[in-house]
């Protein structure tokens, strides 16, 4: 019987399958939960550890990224953990070790009851491709970004079914895209569940998604591929690799404008002035708090930011 195995971040969802278990990203779930948390520091941990402990979420086991992406998780955590539920903690190695990050990966699947499944590598692999091709259709103003990042979000945990997560890569219309201005957007993903939407309706069109394009670049067909690759994670590292690899994405994506989403009560915020001061692009920064639509204060800052764009030389 295949056990589901709630991530609070990033893992190789490729171990988890190859270890017979379906992963569930717990986050996923924020953007639309009507929970209004007891108490919180950040609002996306604090849902999901709700999520979880009044069951309304179904899982068998949890995998709580510990180090090198959500410091709040660590908490939340080891309170799902406290109620019952069997907690494995992973973290990555901030200096980039290869040994060390082999070691998190041998010690996640210990706990996952091994590896019974080697062919879930490729399989997942050839998925990953399939989610490239998208993200370079968005690029090419092929595809709506909104189509293309509920696609790339769900590279976590492939939906809890590689097999129909196909299908619905399969499905995702290819078309041309209008636009006033292209943007990037890095931090987060922002906890409104109609960002990408309400953004294309004042003509802003996401070429880059910085974390989800983390879901799809990152993989390998066996053990040793995987650690090579994952500790180059870039949210778990130092900001001089982050920023350099933001550089590069935004100018292969031709981008006019950034917009950095921060969340209340998230260390990652703190960052905000360091890209600000390092990227020589317009940036508008938007902080969320709660899951909910985007306010009316939201739209007329995304609406005045695309129209500065417009202007612009």
């Amino acid at each position: 019987m295949t056990d589901t195995v709630g991530i609070t971040a990033l893992i190789p969802p490729e171990l988890v399958y190859a270890c017979r278990h379906r992963p569930l990203d717990v986050n996923n779930v924020v953007p639309t939960s009507s929970i209004n948390p007891r108490s919180k520091l950040c609002a996306w941990t604090a849902v999901w550890r709700d999520e979880i402990m009044e069951g309304r979420m179904d899982i068998d086991s949890l995998v709580v990224v510990a180090g090198g992406d959500c410091h709040n998780a660590l908490v939340d955590g080891q309170k799902v953990a406290l109620s019952g539920v069997p907690t494995h903690y992973f973290f990555y190695p901030f200096d980039r070790d290869p040994d060390y990050m082999a070691s998190q990966l041998k010690g996640l699947a210990r706990f996952l009851g091994g590896i019974k499944d080697k062919e879930m590598f490729r399989t997942i692999s050839g998925l990953k491709e399939k989610g490239l091709a998208l993200d370079q259709l968005r690029v090419d103003d092929r595809a709506r970004a909104s189509d293309v990042f509920s696609a790339l979000i769900s590279f976590g945990d492939l939906q809890g079914d590689p097999a129909a997560f196909e299908e619905v890569l399969d499905t995702i219309p290819h078309t041309d895209v209008e636009y006033s201005s292209r943007v990037a957007l890095i931090g987060v993903p922002p906890i409104y569940p109609d960002f990408h939407e309400v953004a294309e309706s004042f003509g802003l069109h996401v070429v880059y998604d910085e974390l989800p394009y983390e879901f799809v670049r990152l993989g390998g067909n066996d053990m040793q591929a995987l650690a090579g690759s994952y500790r180059n994670y870039s949210f778990s590292g130092p900001i001089t690799g982050r920023i350099e690899m933001i550089r590069q994405e935004l100018d292969r994506r031709r981008v006019d404008g950034v917009i950095h989403y921060t969340q209340f009560a998230c260390h990652h915020t703190l960052e905000d002035e360091i890209f600000r001061a390092h990227l020589d692009y317009p940036v508008l920064t938007v902080q969320g708090d709660l899951p909910r639509p985007s306010s009316e204060q939201l739209k007329l800052r995304l609406e005045a930011f695309s129209e500065m764009l417009e202007v612009m030389p």
